[in-house]
């Protein structure tokens, strides 16, 4: 059903003048953001469950978007094929992300979080080439060589917390499974975001894809409500929380699709490399966690991956 709402609306290279200096910045603090909170949800997820956790974040946002609902007089009224695009980009970019980021990041570590999302450019340009048609460039294809080889690497390493937590092998495992699902459903927001920025304003894309976020997570989140001490939290983890939401649905998915209005995907992509090294400081500066050599060797081919599959050529394709 995804292929079939993509397929037949190739993208076109831009070759008009370059983007502002502003849209640059908008996608480069989008991707920081996104880096922080994965960081800093490993504290999340120790106080609160996973899909509780997930749900009150939906619902603190919509909260704070109520007014960006409204549709704006010179925008146009919805299509069933825009709804589709918009249920898409929430259950893959906002729901599934979240869940899969989530435990992900509860079975493993910040910092492994953040080496597994630097494989994202080159997870875009492979859904470009199955959904989408586009052709892979030889640079492009060693690109996701390189970010394969470096989640690899980091999978047999293991890393050095699962080890001092004594995770049973399948926790860990599943983990980096779970993280790597995280990488392809960011890269499908991406390319729908693409196609949803040319038809609406960036605050009701934020607005109309967190509200389908919160439908598609209550259910779950009330399941685990019930049975949770809300008493337990403190104050400081109320507040992450906060920053957590506010965050993660408003100011990221802004500033994205803000910045994805005036650029083209492939170039956007390049500032996904802000999302590995933002969640991998978080990690070592804030959480303490170890940075040993095999984080460096995948770092290094995750970061390389990103160079090779958004670097501007005139590489000849193949396929």
């Amino acid at each position: 059903m995804l292929a079939g709402t993509l397929t037949g609306e190739h993208e076109r290279r831009m070759t008009g003048p370059r983007a502002p200096a502003v849209a640059y910045v908008c996608l480069a603090a989008s991707m920081a953001l996104v880096g922080s909170y994965v960081g800093l949800s490993k504290l999340l997820v120790a106080a609160i469950p996973v899909f509780l956790l997930a749900w009150l974040r939906f619902g603190i946002a919509a909260v704070a978007m109520g007014p960006w609902l409204r549709k704006p007089a010179d925008e146009a009224v919805l299509s069933p094929h825009n709804r589709g695009l918009l249920f898409w980009e929430s259950f893959l970019g906002n729901f599934l992300f979240s869940i899969c980021m989530l435990f992900g990041v509860a079975l493993t570590s910040a910092l492994a979080a953040g080496v597994i999302m630097a494989a994202i450019p080159a997870a875009v340009a492979l859904l470009s080439r199955l959904f989408l048609g586009e052709r892979i460039s030889r640079r492009v294809a060693f690109g996701i060589v390189c970010a394969v080889a470096g989640i690899v690497t980091l999978a047999l390493a293991r890393a050095p917390q699962a080890s001092q937590a004594q995770l049973p092998h399948e926790n860990w495992a599943l983990g980096y499974a779970l993280l790597l699902a995280a990488v392809f459903c960011e890269a499908s927001y991406v390319v729908i975001g693409k196609r949803l920025t040319a038809r609406l304003s960036p605050r009701r894309i934020s607005a109309l894809i967190n509200l389908w976020g919160l439908v598609l997570v209550t259910p779950f989140g009330l399941w685990q409500a019930l049975r949770f001490d809300f008493g337990s939290v403190g104050a400081p983890t109320w507040g992450l929380l906060v920053f957590y939401s506010l965050a993660a649905s408003i100011a990221s998915v802004w500033l994205w699709m803000r910045g994805l209005r005036q650029v083209s995907a492939a170039r956007a992509g390049v500032f996904t490399v802000m999302l590995p090294i933002s969640a991998a400081l978080i990690g070592v500066v804030v959480l303490h966690e170890d940075f040993g050599a095999a984080h460096v060797a995948a770092l290094v081919l995750g970061l390389t991956a990103v160079v090779l599959a958004t670097w501007p050529s005139r590489a000849v394709n193949f396929g």
